[in-house]
């Protein structure tokens, strides 16, 4: 097993202006969430501003999470060419443009357009983000800030639940994206000012990363066991929430349980705090038990589909405590899922880490584009054959969502066998 715990720190780690890059490099992708999960609390708005069903409408974040997935290793490669300040920079303004698109946006078409720049934007964010921990701290404290980044990070799904909706509801569509789009010019601003890709005087880039170079990179990443682990942990532990918040959260909650908008904001907003609560927990833990990290994100995806089984084999409409309890059971798989990220850091040095990084994240995105398909298109399915008069009837819902299911189970599949492949190359207690 590639190690760095051990490694004296370098000069300029740990320093106050470390701490002021992470703390750039956090809001960046505060920004970005809120960007991302906005489009899910107006499914309902969109619904009825471009008239379409929930297949066709589902397509919108569908692009979205496709273009984010589709651009992760390309990421990862540019990053380790030209340095996260440049791509978070140009992220930023992707969301901006995006955001301005879809406040202007009258159809589906149109729509699908913005969430694609987003999720442009999206994808040339988080990585690049996680690029700067290990360049900027020692190594005990990468995994903690790992989980700092995905915990306040995913903090900006408050801006989508609470300030976003709010103005949705008050204002109208327009000005609430549009308010969105001046959050990812205020962060792509700050990122281009303030970022840097190093302490002075350490080089962490590529300069002469041509085209031979970064196929070389990409095989060796690939190569190595623990970037695969990286891409089928987060594949099998992110995607149950990603799914949620994206796009069929909301709709679940107001149709399938019946519950009020007051109460959705209360259950997605203790959504996000389960993150913050649990994140930091995971980070401490992963740090000290690295050997355990396999069996943690599995333990936590299986928790995560008893939720599930509880709310969908609950008779009628679940108690709102029941409803919450699942939903906080569900926000784990966010924080659970930058165990991944730890993975693929542990087993591939500094020169590729963007790109195994890049590799990694396209997991659970990859379940996430397959899920929220899948969903919407039971949906229709179901709607078309005429099972129920409603398209969001509840008894549709129950078996729309339980397809989620059978992705988390070839995902555990997944993380078994290449977790096989890693202890037999680094030892019985890589992972």
């Amino acid at each position: 097993m590639t190690s760095d715990r051990s490694r004296p720190p370098q000069p300029g780690k740990d320093s106050r202006r470390a701490y002021l890059v992470f703390g750039i490099g956090v809001l960046a992708y505060f920004s970005a969430v809120a960007q991302r999960t906005s489009f899910g609390v107006a499914t309902v708005d969109a619904a009825e501003r471009f008239g379409t069903a929930a297949s066709a409408l589902s397509l919108v974040s569908l692009m979205q999470v496709l273009v984010y997935a589709a651009l992760q290793i390309p990421v990862g490669v540019l990053v380790d060419r030209f340095g996260a300040r440049a791509m978070v920079s140009a992220g930023a303004l992707l969301m901006t443009v995006g955001q301005v698109q879809l406040a202007l946006a009258d159809t589906v078409a149109e729509g699908v357009v913005a969430r694609v720049l987003v999720g442009a934007g999206d994808a040339a964010t988080f990585v690049c983000v996680m690029r700067l921990i290990p360049a900027w701290f020692s190594a005990l404290r990468v995994p903690l800030l790992t989980q700092v980044v995905g915990v306040f990070g995913n903090l900006g799904q408050l801006v989508s639940v609470i300030p976003f909706a709010w103005v949705l509801d008050r204002a109208g569509w327009f000005p609430s994206f549009l308010g969105l789009a001046a959050l990812a010019l205020l962060a792509g601003t700050l990122a281009a000012a303030l970022l840097r890709d190093a302490p002075p005087g350490v080089e962490v880039l590529h300069r002469r990363l041509g085209l031979r170079r970064t196929g070389q990179v990409l095989r060796e990443s690939l190569a190595e066991p623990g970037t695969r682990l990286g891409f089928w942990v987060h594949f099998t532990t992110q995607f149950a929430g990603n799914t949620f918040v994206l796009m069929w959260g909301y709709p679940y909650l107001e149709y399938a349980q019946g519950l009020p908008d007051t109460t959705i904001s209360v259950v997605m907003t203790s959504f996000v705090l389960t993150n913050l609560a649990v994140g930091l927990a995971l980070g401490g833990l992963t740090a000290r038990r690295p050997e355990r990290r396999v069996r943690l994100s599995l333990t936590v995806t299986a928790g995560i589909f008893a939720a599930w089984t509880v709310l969908l084999v609950w008779p009628g409409t679940a108690p709102a405590a029941v409803v919450l309890a699942a939903v906080c059971v569900i926000a784990i798989s966010m924080p659970a899922s930058m165990i991944a990220f730890d993975i693929t850091r542990s087993f591939n040095p500094p020169r590729r880490s963007g790109t195994a990084m890049g590799i990694a994240n396209v997991g659970g995105f990859t379940a996430s584009v397959l899920a929220i398909f899948v969903i919407g298109f039971v949906l229709d399915l179901l709607y078309a054959a005429g099972f129920r008069d409603e398209l969001y009837a509840p008894d549709a819902f129950r078996i729309a969502v339980a397809a989620q299911f059978l992705i988390a189970g070839g995902g555990a599949v997944g993380v078994l066998a290449t977790a096989a492949r890693v202890r037999r190359r680094h030892g019985p207690d890589a992972v």
